[in-house]
């Protein structure tokens, strides 16, 4: 072993030189892999360690609909010190009624923040607002052209603007929302007229727990507990933001398998290069041989230096990876939820750097595995020898190391099923590209020769003997593939958001809407747009707690599917089957029911959660169980943009609790401004969404996951052109030994080049088309399965991204090959 290191430290002596392409390789599927792994690992611990500012307390107990009881009061203010915050959506004007402006009104009590810091941003009138006076978001002076001092109206309140809030501490824990924040005091909330029964609110108590009560998670069971039927959510600081943290995990485990795939192209490129650098030292092999050197020896020295080369690799991707945290907060820190920054986070770097020397080693076996088996014989016939094909011992050793990969990525991974599927779909295709590669060899072999000289050594240069055919498809297969899948997944996304749902989306939503006032809500819209298409639906909230004889309390695994489980949801009745929905198992209830309590859900949470018609279902309505049994499964269409429930209840049951109205209005554009100005005069309670809003903010989210698709899918194209250029470097030697001869029987360095191009182009235009197959079918994956949005490719978009890839490649692949065009015979000769 001492030997054999001596012997690969003094070949390094003249520099890495044909390994350049292995630490490229590394450093780039390394560098993504712990990149996403650090930002996803600095988001999460950012939200842990913010966990009491997030949640604005030790623990948050949250409901629905009514504020808390004095016996439930008097509870949580034993446990610690209590702040109360109100929570609605409401529409706010100017008093001359010219501009309104859907907003969060947020009320709050005189101990709020318990943690944190609330701060209006200098020039306010006084540090928080008083009776009578409200705090807005700047986006909102903005819309609504205010200044402090203005007055604004909400609901049925005058109040004074004294200023603009420059930090809430509890924003990231108020979860999604539509419009900017107003913070008033609690009395002058009461002012608006707003906080009604049935209105849609959410009342939040937070505490701050005393240094005694040390486990904030077992304290807020036990609080949750103490009420079952109050229908309280409950979180406290070690959960913090749990809808947040699944989506970054789903999402970073997400990016993490693409950066896994690139590493997966980056390790053709490590194979082709450790093939190309091994092919090189042939000769020096050989005399090593004949100096008495054996073949463990040759081994292990070559070994050594693939594995230092690969060590620098590895550790300059792991550096690049624990910059990206800090460069991403400071170039779209904003669009976080929390700003990260430099940090190292041994996990996902260990994790990074284990699969970089995993696929270093996998790749690297073959042609470690042929270089030990070159002869000293060689030396005189290494022009015509073939390299020998690795040993079963080697393809076994390669097998378990492939098995340790895919094991690392799904035993890592938060969806393990996912995980299994994507690893399984990358090895498949990395499989049938081989397979496909072996198949044009033999194509080219078996078809005529054509009678031009420059198209028949096109095609022999597929076929004939060390043509890198194989290595080419794998590598134009891969990069081409990715390309159509990108593409796929790019179109999708705005034509989720361009195309089918705003052309079905009604113009409004209306919220909160008195129950007795929804006829004469219906003539105001009438008789300002008379062709508006208005749906009303009765609207209330309530949370499941009990499911098929189980208290979801109690439940450990909610299946992803299953999310009308978690907290509390929208809950409606009616006599007929709404648009949109379609019964697939069970049947509908007649008209005039008024039987026992029947409700009719989601089939897809119905499966997720092994239902059967006729199980029971306890919804908590206002802290009242309201048991019922399940009559259907409906399918629902819920990119409708209209009003669609999970859980819908028959007639009979939820008329007598206090609740509100919503509707819909469908109107011309230019009718909106009138409808929007009329809704707010007349219903000061009433809340008015503009769609475009809600596809806005839509928008914003699927931009940035777009954005990072792009990313970690750079890293992969990166990969994918380090491939092509190993792939062609790997034939150097006998592209070289081709020129010369060609250039010798008197073709010329335009000729010589035709062919090389005609060679690429026929493999470009043969591979386009299965890789329009193969980032059909992945793209048609991410989208519908991963991302749970419409597949609407734009094909047009998706061919010339395959062309613009296809040419790019191809210039790439010509590139590669200059220096064999440039290469003296006689120099040539002598070295081959």
């Amino acid at each position: 072993m001492n030997a054999a290191l001596r012997l690969g430290l003094r070949d390094l002596r003249g520099g890495i030189g044909g390994l350049r392409l292995l630490a490229i390789c590394l450093l780039l599927g390394v560098a993504a892999l712990a990149g996403v792994g650090s930002l996803s690992a600095a988001i999460l611990s950012g939200l842990a360690a913010a966990g009491q500012g997030i949640v604005g307390g030790d623990i948050e107990m949250r409901v629905s609909q009514r504020r808390a009881a004095p016996d439930e009061l008097a509870a949580f203010a034993r446990t610690g010190l209590v702040s109360e915050t109100i929570r609605m959506r409401a529409m706010a004007s100017r008093l001359d009624g010219a501009e309104t402006a859907l907003v969060e009104l947020k009320g709050v009590d005189a101990r709020y923040p318990l943690y944190g810091s609330f701060r209006l941003a200098p020039g306010a009138l006084r540090a928080r607002p008083g009776p009578g006076e409200v705090a807005v978001a700047p986006a909102l002076a903005d819309r609504l052209r205010l200044r402090i001092g203005d007055s604004v109206r909400i609901g049925d309140a005058r109040l004074r603007l004294i200023g603009f809030v420059a930090e809430e501490p509890d924003r990231l824990g108020e979860g999604f929302t539509l419009g900017p924040v107003a913070i008033a005091g609690m009395d002058t909330l009461h002012q608006t007229g707003l906080v009604m029964p049935g209105s849609l609110y959410q009342a939040r108590y937070r505490i701050k727990l005393p240094p005694a009560i040390a486990d904030a998670h077992a304290t807020a069971e036990a609080l949750e507990r103490r009420f079952p039927l109050g229908g309280w959510e409950t979180r406290d600081r070690t959960n913090a933001a749990p809808s947040l943290r699944r989506f970054i995990t789903r999402l970073g485990q997400f990016l993490s398998l693409v950066g896994l795939a690139a590493l997966a192209v980056a390790g053709i490129g490590v194979g082709n290069g450790v093939s190309s650098w091994l092919d090189g030292k042939r000769r020096g092999i050989a005399v090593l041989k004949a100096l008495g050197a054996d073949s463990r020896t040759i081994f292990l020295a070559y070994l050594a230096q693939i594995g230092i080369v690969a060590a620098i690799g590895v550790a300059a991707g792991l550096v690049i990876g624990a910059l990206v945290p800090p460069a991403v907060g400071a170039l779209a820190g904003d669009a976080l939820p929390v700003r990260p920054g430099f940090a190292l986070h041994p996990l996902p770097m260990v994790v990074a750097a284990a699969y970089g020397l995993l696929v270093a080693l996998l790749f690297s076996l073959a042609p470690l595995a042929r270089a030990r088996a070159v002869t000293a014989a060689s030396l005189f016939r290494g022009g015509v020898e073939p390299m020998a094909a690795p040993g079963g011992r080697v393809r076994l050793l390669q097998g378990g190391l492939a098995l340790a990969i895919a094991a690392l990525a799904i035993l890592g991974a938060d969806d393990r099923m996912i995980a299994a599927g994507f690893i399984a779909g990358v090895a498949g295709l990395l499989a049938l590209l081989a397979g496909i590669g072996v198949a044009v060899r033999r194509i080219a072999a078996a078809l005529p020769r054509p009678r031009r000289p420059l198209a028949r050594l096109a095609i022999a240069n597929l076929h004939r003997p060390g043509a890198p055919t194989g290595q080419l498809v794998v590598a134009l297969g891969l990069g081409l593939t990715l390309f159509a899948t990108l593409a796929v997944i790019e179109t999708s996304l705005g034509a989720s958001l361009t195309g089918a749902i705003p052309a079905r989306a009604p113009s409004f939503f209306v919220l909160d809407l008195p129950k007795d006032d929804a006829a004469r809500f219906r003539e105001l819209v009438a008789a300002r747009a008379p062709r508006a298409e208005v749906r009303t639906v009765p609207m209330l909230r309530g949370a499941v707690v009990e499911i098929g004889g189980r208290r979801v309390e109690e439940m450990k695994d909610i299946p992803s599917d299953a999310w009308m489980l978690r907290g509390d949801r929208g809950l409606t009745y009616a006599a007929s089957l709404p648009a949109g929905s379609r019964v697939v198992e069970g049947k509908w209830w007649p008209g005039d029911y008024r039987g026992p309590p029947l409700v009719s859900i989601d089939v897809q949470a119905a499966r997720a959660l092994g239902l059967k018609i006729g199980d029971s279902l306890t919804v908590s309505v206002l802290g009242v169980e309201i048991p019922a049994h399940i009559a259907s499964f409906r399918e629902i269409e819920w990119d409708t943009m209209g009003f669609n429930f999970a859980i819908l209840f028959a007639p009979g049951v939820l008329e007598a609790a206090p609740h509100t109205v919503s509707a819909t209005i469908a109107v011309a554009p230019s009718e909106e401004p009138a409808i929007s100005r009329a809704v707010t005069a007349d219903f000061p309670s009433a809340s008015l969404i503009r769609v475009k809003d809600v596809i806005g903010q839509v928008a914003t989210v699927l931009g940035q996951m777009g954005l990072a698709i792009r990313a970690a899918g750079s890293v992969a194209v990166l990969a994918g052109i380090a491939v092509l250029v190993g792939a062609v470097a790997a034939s150097r030697r006998q592209r070289v030994y081709d020129a010369v001869l060609l250039k010798l029987l008197g073709a010329t360095r335009a000729q010589v080049l035709a062919a090389q191009a005609l060679e690429f182009a026929l493999l470009a235009l043969a591979l386009a088309i299965l890789a329009l197959v193969f980032g059909a079918a992945g793209g048609w994956y991410v989208v519908t399965r991963v991302l749970e949005l419409e597949w609407a490719p734009d094909w047009r978009v998706v061919l010339a991204t395959l062309a613009l890839g296809g040419v790019g490649t191809l210039v790439i692949g010509l590139l590669a090959t200059l220096p064999a065009l440039n290469a003296r015979p006689a120099r040539a000769l002598r070295d081959l």
